[in-house]
């Protein structure tokens, strides 16, 4: 499977798009959002989903990793596909779990091919999958160092609920980075 592309952009503004790595292009599906910040020509790396079906090998792009996690959650609730994860990604991570925490269907029903049905199962499916980085009660110093802990928790497959639950855990003899990160990964293995 793909997992990471570093290339350039060469056609965006329909999906699938294209980027070009080396001498091959590949189509990926990416949000609209993203689609406005690319300019033709210009390196781009893209975390990568794989989505493998018998008729099919679709790729979806995203920026970071954290995007990538949101989109990899909203497939698993039942009736929520690729193609329409997309489109609700596309409304930013920070509203999708806002939208969430605060049982907001209306967010969701506004979006295409989107009933209230799935509205409600996707609320209640990741209700309990996504933590906030609110949650662990930050002041602006440690912000920057403990998101960059949880993004290299993230990168290596570990669900943000079970990280944020870890980082609050952390002793506090535990001062840079490197630290932050062994601790937390010991206590991941338990």
């Amino acid at each position: 499977m793909i997992g990471a592309l570093k290339g350039t952009a060469y056609s965006f503004h329909k999906n699938p798009s294209l980027f070009f790595v080396g001498d091959v292009g590949y189509r990926v599906f990416i949000t609209s959002q993203f689609a406005k910040t690319l300019e033709l020509n210009k390196k781009v790396f893209l975390y990568i989903h794989s989505h493998i079906r018998e008729d099919a090998f679709d790729l979806y792009g995203f920026p970071s990793q954290e995007e990538l996690s949101l989109f990899e959650l909203l497939i698993t609730v039942s009736g929520i596909g690729p193609k329409t994860a997309l489109p609700i990604l596309d409304r930013g991570v920070r509203a999708v779990e806002h939208a969430v925490t605060h049982s907001d269907v209306e967010f969701f029903t506004t979006i295409p091919r989107l009933g209230k049905k799935n509205a409600q199962k996707i609320i209640i499916e990741l209700a309990s999958k996504l933590g906030s980085l609110k949650d662990l009660d930050l002041d602006d110093e440690t912000f920057g160092e403990t998101k960059e802990l949880m993004e290299a928790l993230l990168s290596m497959g570990f669900v943000k609920n079970e990280i944020i639950t870890i980082i609050k855990k952390i002793p506090a003899k535990a001062v840079t980075l490197e630290q932050k990160l062994r601790e937390a990964l010991q206590l991941l293995g338990k």
